[in-house]
């Protein structure tokens, strides 16, 4: 017998049919919606809607945030333009949602507190997102009023110079 043949019927010698198997895609919408299902619970959603804008400065000795879980977040800057005609052009503080002022960031970080966990609260970090433009006594001001509130680890965002950058 020779390879690649067969012996049909009265010693007829005929070639082999292959075909490829077909794809069995019974197993493809739970793949899918595993898939999914994994993007949906990794994936970060932006939970504060930015009503100040601001551009961060430059930075030459940088550090991730490991914990995001433990950090709140105070946004410095001008109000965004849709905004502009209410607040004007002054650089303004947002806290979570809302437009605040120095004396409203105790109740703040107070109320961040209390959504934590006990060891995230002890490991608390506020993140002052400031525009580069902020001047540094509305900053101070700010610092000084977290001091008082007792969160006393505070990281300012910036992004990498131009240096640094690959």
């Amino acid at each position: 017998m020779t390879r690649g043949f067969s012996q049909r019927g009265f010693g007829r010698l005929t070639r082999r049919e292959h075909t490829v198997p077909r794809l069995n895609t019974a197993a493809l919408p739970d793949l899918i919606f595993t898939v999914l299902f994994f993007f949906m619970i990794v994936t970060h959603m932006r939970d504060v809607k930015l009503r100040v804008h601001y551009d961060v400065p430059n930075g030459t000795q940088l550090e991730k945030l490991i914990r995001k879980s433990a950090v709140s977040f105070i946004y410095i800057g001008p109000p965004a333009r849709e905004l502009q005609s209410q607040l004007g052009t002054a650089p303004r503080i947002q806290l979570n949602d809302k437009i605040a002022t120095v004396e409203q960031i105790a109740a703040f970080i107070k109320e961040e507190r209390e959504h934590m966990s006990p060891e995230d609260q002890e490991r608390m970090t506020v993140s002052i997102k400031a525009d580069r433009s902020t001047p540094m006594g509305m900053v101070n001001d700010v610092k000084n009023a977290l001091r008082r509130s007792g969160a006393l680890v505070i990281n300012y965002s910036s992004r990498p110079s131009a240096k640094e950058q690959p």
